[in-house]
């Protein structure tokens, strides 16, 4: 009786630990953050929280935090610390974070794809995946391990999404020259 009491608790225990080691996975947003996205209700201004979530993961990548320390203690309050974990963590965490951009984006243009801040938000994002792609680019040597290139060839994938969807976006409007070409 005691062997089977045993094995069923053994075996209780052995389909918990896949549910303990989900429950553990990272958030690719800081609690902080987690809250401007859900109080940026417009989507271009969701986009622009995103962007600068990503924008301090890259600094805590390329160690530029210490050079703009008077910035960092203006925002900490509202943004709250700099997000910590190893490099190819934060690069895939800036992976999550474009994937949810995509995300709600594709959210608002099925609801209503005329909706103006949809191209408007394309464009601040694709520009925002630009410049990182391109500061990003040394790690591409520096990965070793299958997680540190998954994490580079995930966040390659959302980039390029990204770009090809700004690619097939039509020209932008200059509005100021529309105005004097009424006069």
């Amino acid at each position: 009786m005691k062997s089977r009491t045993l094995i069923a608790l053994s075996f209780v225990l052995l389909l918990l630990i896949p549910i303990q080691a989900a429950s553990q996975k990272r958030d690719h947003l800081t609690p902080q953050e987690v809250d401007l996205v859900k109080e940026a209700q417009i989507l271009d201004k969701r986009i622009e929280v995103f962007i600068k979530a990503v924008d301090r993961r890259v600094m805590v990548i390329n160690g530029t935090a210490a050079g703009n320390a008077k910035q960092l203690k203006k925002d900490a309050e509202k943004w709250g610390e700099l997000p910590s974990g190893s490099r190819f963590e934060l690069v895939a965490d800036i992976a999550h974070i474009y994937d949810e951009a995509i995300t709600n984006i594709d959210d608002v243009n099925q609801r209503d794809e005329h909706n103006p801040l949809i191209p408007k938000a394309l464009r601040k994002l694709a520009a925002s995946v630009t410049t990182i792609m391109e500061q990003l680019k040394p790690l591409k040597t520096e990965a070793k391990t299958e997680a540190d290139i998954a994490s580079l060839e995930l966040l390659n994938e959302d980039a390029q999404s990204i770009l090809s969807a700004a690619g097939k976006l039509p020209p932008e409007v200059d509005k100021k020259a529309k105005k004097n070409e009424k006069k």
